[in-house]
């Protein structure tokens, strides 16, 4: 009696798939490799839309580690659903608006649900998509883009932002928009400006497109997209700085000392008050290696005669790190107001 029980409580195994089969995967598909129907009924398969399956693996869904783990767990499983969906999905289709950033490493706002519905869209006369986990809708081709995207049909990044108007607060519209125009830099330092993902221009274009909606959101917001910030933290920032009053920055700067040699590259600069503005995302404080580059950086920098104000983002998200700056900025001078 014993050995039944215990053989009742053990997790059912599950015939193999075949080798060649790839998760996510159609079942049509499946089928023809010689995959029984009562195999992909197993337990171990999800069915996010009609005629697909995911195999589940545990172990990737708790891979994820590290102050990021959050963000690179949302990106995967809405890059799995799509993935999952475009196995059926009409050729004529694509993903478009927060399916679309998600994909192309946008930030998300909290509380962002990577198992809602997938954002369809297709070009006008074709039909919209209706499947059980798909927002479809029809759009005109002038005002969705598309690119290939690791596979996926994909809105470009300046047609993705402009079709989330409706969706974003203006202050995510700049959050979005900063992302998409930043220019990364090579592991050495140097700006590849060609890499960047889109550039203002191309964002203005897609927001005055005939017939675009939520155009004046989009221009407003497009007004307080800029070039260097490169995350959301720094962007919250800046637009808490222009808000609280306090002087220009420049941003993503090179720091080079007498002879030239490049000391850092630090996120803000205030010039004329010999100050610069850090801003410390959760891995500084995790990564030993990153923490140690910083406290090294931070005396390169004060040996050149710069002040270094590090915001954490607490300081950031409570709204205390203006005040912090602007402290700082009236030690070096600066006579704008003092704040409350």
């Amino acid at each position: 009696a014993r050995l039944v029980q215990d053989a009742e409580r053990m997790p059912r195994r599950h015939a193999p798939l075949p080798s060649t089969l790839s998760t996510p995967f159609a079942y049509a598909e499946a089928r023809a490799m010689g995959v029984t129907a009562g195999r992909l009924r197993g337990s171990d398969l999800e069915r996010p839309f009609h005629a697909t399956r995911i195999l589940t693996d545990p172990a990737t869904r708790s891979a994820f580690a590290g102050p990021q783990a959050i963000d690179a767990r949302v990106r995967a499983r809405v890059l799995e659903r799509a993935r999952a969906y475009s196995r059926v999905m009409s050729r004529r289709g694509f993903f478009t608006g927060m399916t679309a950033a998600a994909l192309l490493g946008c930030p998300l706002p909290d509380g962002f649900d990577p198992d809602a519905d997938l954002s369809v869209g297709t070009v006008h006369p074709h039909r919209a998509a209706r499947a059980r986990g798909v927002a479809g809708f029809q759009t005109r081709e002038h005002l969705a883009h598309v690119m290939d995207v690791g596979g996926l049909r994909v809105t470009t990044p300046a047609s993705t932002w402009a079709m989330v108007g409706g969706e974003l607060s203006e202050r995510w519209l700049v959050i979005m928009g900063d992302h998409f125009v930043r220019v990364p830099r090579d592991h050495r330092g140097r700006a590849m400006p060609n890499a960047r993902l889109a550039t203002p221009a191309q964002l203005e274009a897609a927001a005055l497109a005939p017939g675009r909606r939520h155009r004046k959101a989009l221009v407003r917001a497009l007004t307080s997209v800029r070039v260097g910030s490169a995350s959301r933290l720094e962007t919250e920032y800046r637009l808490d700085a222009e808000a609280a009053r306090l002087p220009h920055m420049d941003l993503d700067v090179e720091v080079r000392g007498a002879d030239g040699a490049l000391i850092a590259i630090v996120d803000g600069m205030h010039r004329a008050f010999d100050l610069i503005v850090e801003v410390e995302g959760d891995h500084h404080r995790t990564d030993r290696a990153q923490w140690n580059r910083d406290i090294d950086r931070t005396a390169a920098l004060a040996a050149q005669g710069w002040e270094v104000v590090r915001l954490t983002s607490r300081r950031i998200r409570d709204g205390s790190a203006t005040s912090v700056v602007r402290s700082a900025l009236h030690r070096h001078g600066w006579s704008g107001p003092r704040g409350h």
